[in-house]
């Protein structure tokens, strides 16, 4: 597991870390996105999805718990928030979203033992400036 901090300082630099990780989605890979309420998942997804070239609106997938895009593979974008017990995720296509595509998940702790042992782990946070960090982990093999 290798692991670093990120300032993300405004959203040009959210987008630019997006830009370099959907430079390596693929199906396969999943991307947990961690933290409080307002610390910037959903707008991390949103600059990854429109970097892969997803337009019109991309709605938070809070009361779905799950947005589908087609980029040439399917892209999953869960939000977990709402997930009363991982029993339910047979039903919202967790698992055939990991034998299919590429899946973006807030909220993974709710996954429990669910959670993929390899994955790209970002854990946002506010700074008392205001400002936002991201800790990103790689655990496994996720990407390069």
């Amino acid at each position: 597991m290798s692991a670093a901090v990120i300032a993300l300082p405004d959203l040009q630099a959210t987008q630019i870390l997006a830009a370099a990780i959907a430079r390596q989605l693929r199906p396969g890979l999943v991307i947990a996105l961690q933290g409080d309420l307002g610390t910037g998942k959903t707008t991390f997804a949103r600059a990854l999805l429109q970097e892969l070239g997803v337009s019109g609106e991309i709605p938070s997938p809070t009361f779905t718990l799950v947005q589908i895009y087609e980029i040439g593979f399917p892209v999953y974008h869960f939000d977990l928030y709402r997930l009363q017990s991982p029993a339910e995720l047979e039903e919202i296509g967790w698992y055939d979203a990991l034998a299919t595509g590429a899946v973006l998940v807030e909220w993974p702790e709710r996954l429990g033992d669910e959670l993929p042992p390899e994955r790209l782990a970002l854990s946002f946070s506010l700074t008392t400036d205001g400002s936002r960090n991201v800790r990103m982990e790689n655990f496994g093999q996720a990407i390069a």
